[in-house]
């Protein structure tokens, strides 16, 4: 800090960058104290003489997932963060009740659907298999305030002087921008920072904020949580998988009720770029992923 006579304190520019610093390392290791209080939560209940019912939910880190701990009404929620393919790969091996994966919308999905369907393909029955809707965001790019610049699509990713931060290679807006690429014919080799990686939206933003990149990609909630602008690129189901014998638990039938309740669907649309117009509605697999 420097104290400056009738000026009060400002931090200096190390200050500055101690705290960005600061903000990017609790971004990155939230999913994992997240895990880490789950994992504690259950193994205190399971002391308890009064059990309630456990959902196990393998699913990517998000602002809206991050909101269900608090409505496991009835249930105990085992949430632990997996990337789309690792909790699809858990559904098929019966180490979880419910797994998180995300669809583009309004856009084609054939290569996305492909790579899910890897683990799908190993039941005999498909169509044993049931989608739970969840929300629907907002992906695009993230700037620093007043767009310095000029940033306004895509394509302006490959241009020089841009520098960029992506998502791990596991994350389904990962795997959403490089087909949004592939669509352009971008090739990642021409976009400076392409290789550098964040494992959260909340990480993603904060790198901007901090000036260590011109632009990210992620939700808009993460864009304004830090202050940024945001540039909609494209929509996003959140979609959750369970077998259809699951619907039958009682913890996934209340888990059914607290996502369909006015209260959650209240708290989503606090969530900048969310909607949760179809949360909580039942399809067939093949419906969904058409």
């Amino acid at each position: 800090m420097i104290l400056e006579k009738g000026r009060g304190a400002t931090v200096t520019p190390l200050g500055e960058k101690l705290l960005w610093a600061e903000q990017r390392v609790a971004a990155r290791l939230q999913p994992q104290m997240e895990n880490l209080a789950s994992e504690l939560n259950i193994e205190i209940h399971k002391e308890m003489a009064d059990l309630t019912p456990v959902l196990r939910l393998h699913a990517s880190h998000g602002y809206a997932v991050a909101l269900l701990p608090a409505f496991a009404k009835n249930f105990q929620l085992d949430l632990q963060y997996k990337s789309s393919h690792d909790a699809l790969s858990a559904l098929s091996r019966n180490a979880c009740d419910l797994a998180g994966i995300h669809i583009p919308a309004n856009i084609p999905t054939e290569s996305v659907i492909e790579r899910y369907s890897h683990h799908l393909k190993k039941q005999n029955n498909k169509d044993s298999y049931k989608i739970i809707r969840f929300i629907t965001r907002q992906q695009g790019l993230m700037v620093a305030p007043l767009n310095p610049k000029s940033i306004r699509n895509i394509n302006d990713l490959s241009k020089s002087g841009i520098k960029f931060i992506n998502r791990h290679k596991d994350s389904g807006t990962r795997a959403l921008l490089d087909q949004l690429l592939s669509d352009q014919n971008i090739m990642t080799n021409e976009i400076d920072g392409y290789q550098d990686e964040e494992f959260t939206h909340s990480a993603v933003a904060a790198y901007v904020a901090a000036g260590m990149a011109d632009v990210g990609f992620g939700v808009k909630a993460a864009a304004k949580h830090f202050n940024l602008e945001f540039i909609e690129v494209a929509s996003e189901h959140y979609l959750m998988i369970c077998h259809e014998r699951s619907l039958e638990q009682p913890a996934l039938i209340h888990f059914l009720e607290q996502i369909r309740s006015a209260e959650f669907h209240n708290k989503v649309y606090q969530l900048a770029g969310y909607s949760a117009q179809k949360c909580g509605v039942i399809e067939s697999l093949t419906d969904s992923l058409s």
